[in-house]
């Protein structure tokens, strides 16, 4: 399926139904009052999350959406049906934002949370809700008010808990396929990854979490180059980093700086996450090469060395990846 995270939409609430002029005719009863009914209350336009999507690609085929208006009002004092409110559902982590004036309307993270983003026009008054002791046969009603009207976008931001964050080919996509049940597509030629992949990783009885695989980062990605920012905002709701580092390159510290000069950039809190530090491709590496991956590099901050290939400390990474997440409060988003 594709992914889409951009969509903007035109929503239209129902417009209220109008009002009943209407006397009472009756055998015997001529010259009955006024009965006109109230018109029906138009359509809401809701937007609502739902666990179960994981793209907007829906609406990239359908951009206009109304609710339907509600029905005007009969005699007898019978109140017109109201229109039926429209539920449009989106995957959670969709934020919605008036475009008009840039407001965020909400940001539906967990499953079942929803907001209206047009309220339908009230129903019209009937002539019987004019009667007074003065006016006993009044002549005039209400149309019903319009719904309301506007055009919002729609943000996915994926919701996990680590993001993996790497140069193109550092590996990522291939140890999320060995640490969980994506499949992304695999190949050893940049930019493999053109969508984010999430997994769900398992580290022991009733331990699971969820992992990001981002496109891979390269300089002046902050500013659209290379994938750029189109997936960058995938990882602000991410609990932990991970930064993985190709192993069989000679600038491991410059590569570190790069990603992290990069995620500053862009929002200088991503830096601040709590990280870890993966070294991948070891089994392309000599004893000694390894050895000297384990001297320390970037400051305090300890490394793992990690073959997703030859499943070489793997147990120890998902282990730093829960032990990470866990020392973080749980709430959501």
């Amino acid at each position: 399926m594709k992914f889409v995270d951009f969509a903007d939409i035109h929503v239209k609430a129902g417009d209220g139904g109008a009002g009943c002029m209407s006397f009472r005719r009756e055998k015997f009863v001529p010259k009955g009052g006024p009965d006109g009914g109230n018109g029906g209350r138009g359509g809401d336009v809701r937007i609502r999350a739902n666990s179960h999507l994981t793209t907007l690609l829906d609406f990239q085929y359908r951009r206009e959406y109304r609710a339907p208006r509600g029905a005007h009002g009969l005699g007898s004092r019978k109140t017109g049906p109201s229109g039926n409110d429209i539920v449009l559902e989106v995957p959670c982590g969709t934020i919605i934002r008036d475009t008009g004036s840039g407001e965020t309307l909400g940001d539906l993270v967990g499953h079942g949370d929803e907001i209206t983003v047009a309220q339908g026009g009230r129903g019209g008054r009937g002539n019987s809700e004019f009667a007074t002791s003065t006016n006993q046969a009044p002549r005039h009603w209400e149309p019903g008010s319009p719904g309301e009207e506007r055009t919002v976008q729609l943000e996915l931001k994926l919701l996990a808990d680590v993001g993996l964050i790497g140069l193109p080919n550092a590996g990522k996509s291939t140890l999320i396929s060995v640490i969980s049940a994506a499949r992304p597509k695999i190949a050893d030629y940049p930019f493999t990854t053109l969508v984010p992949n999430l997994g769900i990783v398992r580290a022991g009885e009733g331990k699971s979490f969820v992992v990001a695989d981002i496109p891979g980062l390269i300089e002046g990605a902050h500013a659209g180059k290379g994938l750029g920012i189109q997936f960058l905002r995938h990882i602000e709701r991410t609990k932990v980093l991970v930064y993985l580092l190709d192993g069989t390159r000679d600038s491991l510290v410059a590569d570190f700086e790069t990603l992290q000069r990069e995620l500053a950039l862009f929002n200088t809190e991503l830096p601040k996450k709590p990280s870890l530090i993966a070294v991948t491709k070891i089994d392309a590496l000599s004893p000694g090469q390894v050895r000297r991956l384990r001297m320390p590099r970037f400051g305090r901050k300890p490394v793992l060395l990690v073959s997703a290939v030859a499943r070489r400390g793997i147990t120890e990474l998902v282990h730093a990846m829960w032990n990470a997440i866990s020392r973080r409060p749980r709430r959501r988003g």
